[in-house]
């Protein structure tokens, strides 16, 4: 069998695999089911393996085919990463780095990383998208994230971390709330108050230092929102439906309508750290790591 012909038979096997519906899977590849049904049989014959169950009304993956459909995706991501590389520098171009961030990180670390590498790496582009630290773990482990800034003790093995940011927490308040800074005496001055926080699964490791911080300091809080935007807890607290903790990155001089307490006094911090998998193999992602120090 020709390595053409390998690579085709394994572009059918991903699309069933996906589908697990043989007559869906051949019309997304605009081939007849007959044919593609013929081409699976061939794969297998060629393999020497069962790769699916087939029952009268439905398909599904052996454990063999379960495994192969894993390995194939992010074989054919990588073999993408080497065409999409291919095709940027017949543009002129260097490369594609693809980064994700919670919200703090795009404050100041991110701006100030992108212009320090645009300074050495003018022709790289860059794309960015805000996840939760989840997400951006399964980006990682896909390789359909090059760079992700997460807040997160654990870690799947594999991935490794840099922490790029540690810091204290503040407090969100409505403008015209009668403690401000001068007045600020502990925590427990807002235990009757209603907090906005972000939303446990955006990030559970983060959700967990913040109640910690809380039930050190004696009680657990009214929580009577949740959200994963810091731009929607201002304009909530702004409108008095609560106040507010968030990483001292995200204090806004400018922000209108809200003031902030720095929660400096207190032991507590949280990590900001820049996480990569080792095996993906970007060039441009060994740049970035050096620019970072790592």
């Amino acid at each position: 069998m020709s390595y053409q012909l390998e690579l085709r038979h394994l572009r059918y096997f991903q699309a069933v695999a996906e589908d697990l519906h043989f007559r869906k899977a051949a019309e997304r590849l605009f081939i007849s089911q007959p044919g593609l049904s013929k081409q699976i049989k061939e794969l297998e014959q060629h393999m020497d393996v069962q790769l699916f169950e087939r029952h009268n009304r439905k398909v599904e993956l052996t454990p063999a085919g379960a495994y192969l459909k894993t390995e194939l995706a992010h074989y054919f991501n990588g073999l993408n990463q080497i065409i999409e590389h291919s095709q940027l520098l017949d543009r002129g171009l260097v490369g594609n780095l693809k980064l994700s961030y919670v919200g703090s990180a795009m404050q100041q670390i991110i701006p100030d990383l992108l212009l320090a590498f645009r300074k050495q790496h003018p022709k790289i582009l860059f794309s960015l998208k805000e996840m939760d630290n989840q997400t951006q773990v399964d980006g990682l482990l896909s390789q359909e994230t090059d760079l992700a800034f997460v807040r997160l003790e654990n870690l799947p093995r594999g991935l490794k971390s840099h922490p790029v940011l540690r810091e204290a927490f503040c407090l969100v308040l409505p403008k015209n709330h009668p403690i401000d800074s001068h007045s600020f005496k502990e925590l427990g001055q807002f235990k009757n108050e209603s907090f906005i926080l972000f939303d446990q699964q955006y990030s559970p490791s983060y959700y967990h230092k913040v109640m910690q911080l809380f039930e050190d300091n004696g009680f657990a809080p009214k929580v009577s929102h949740n959200t994963i935007h810091s731009n929607t807890i201002y304009k909530l607290v702004e409108n008095h439906f609560g106040v507010s903790i968030v990483p001292k990155s995200l204090q806004l001089k400018s922000q209108k309508g809200v003031k902030f307490i720095p929660l400096d006094n207190l032991p507590h911090r949280t990590v900001l750290s820049a996480v990569w998998d080792p095996n993906n193999r970007n060039p441009a992602l060994e740049n970035i790591l050096q620019l970072l120090r790592i």
